[in-house]
Formats: C-alpha cells, structure tokens, sequence
C-alpha cells in the first residue's frame, strides 16, 4: 500500500470505498482490489485502517449515529452521509490512539468529514453529519 498520501487524501479514498461498500455490500478487500484493477486507486495503512475498523465495528458505529439521529433512521441517511460518519466515528472511537488521537484530535477529525461532506453530499446533510458527529464526541446518546 502506498503511504504518500495525505491524511485528508486518505480519508477521501476511505470514504470513496465506505461509500461503495454501503452501496454493494462486499468486504473492503474486495472493493480495493476491484478499484486497483480498474482504475488508478491509491489506498494507504491509515485508510485501509479505517476501513478495518468500519468493518469490525459496524453494528456498535451505526448504534452511535441511529442514537444521535433523533429524527432519522439509517435507512433514511443517505448512503453519502452515512459513510461519512460512519468513517470519522471509526476514527475517534476505534483509530490506535498512540498514532492517530494524538495527530488527529476531535476536532481535526470532525472538521476532515466535514470537508468531504461539502464535496459529495449538500449543505443540509453537511449540518447533519457535523451535528451528529459533535454529539457523538460529547457522548450525548
């Protein structure tokens, strides 16, 4: 895997195969080595790390976003935004934190996925994505 990533790179290609994985429901081994066989993908250990932690942890992170998701069901968040949180919770709550909290703290991760929430989802969903991720860091639910 190659590391020449940055951080903010490497969550957007984790997020790219999140996304897909909500979409076709198959291991993110697999959709890796599909995006490397058809197109230019570049994935490092950080990402490839939070994707591992998504797929370990799934049930617990989507508890966190249905308990924080007062108005919503998860299966009216979209798959866009769902992935999101879905990636940012896997950081702050199940990255190593001897290598990732201490670089990333709360909110450098919160601000990361909200950044890529204004790239590929809409400004209503943006406010959802932050709100639900500021409650979660606040242990609201």
């Amino acid at each position: 895997m190659k590391s020449k990533l940055s951080r903010r790179q490497s969550r957007e290609q984790a997020f790219l195969l999140a996304f897909e994985r909500n979409i076709n429901h198959e291991t993110f081994k697999d959709l890796y080595e599909m995006a490397i066989e058809s197109r230019d993908f570049e994935i490092d250990d950080f990402a490839m790390g939070l994707l591992e932690n998504i797929e370990n942890n799934e049930n617990e992170i989507n508890e966190l976003i249905q308990a924080n998701s007062k108005n919503r069901t998860l299966n009216r968040i979209s798959k866009v935004a769902l992935s999101i949180m879905q990636l940012a919770i896997s950081e702050l709550k199940y990255a190593d934190v001897s290598k990732t909290k201490a670089e990333n703290p709360e909110s450098v991760i919160i601000n990361e996925a909200v950044i890529i929430a204004k790239k590929y989802s809409t400004p209503e969903e943006t406010s959802f994505i932050n709100g639900i991720l500021g409650a979660v860091v606040r242990g609201q639910a």
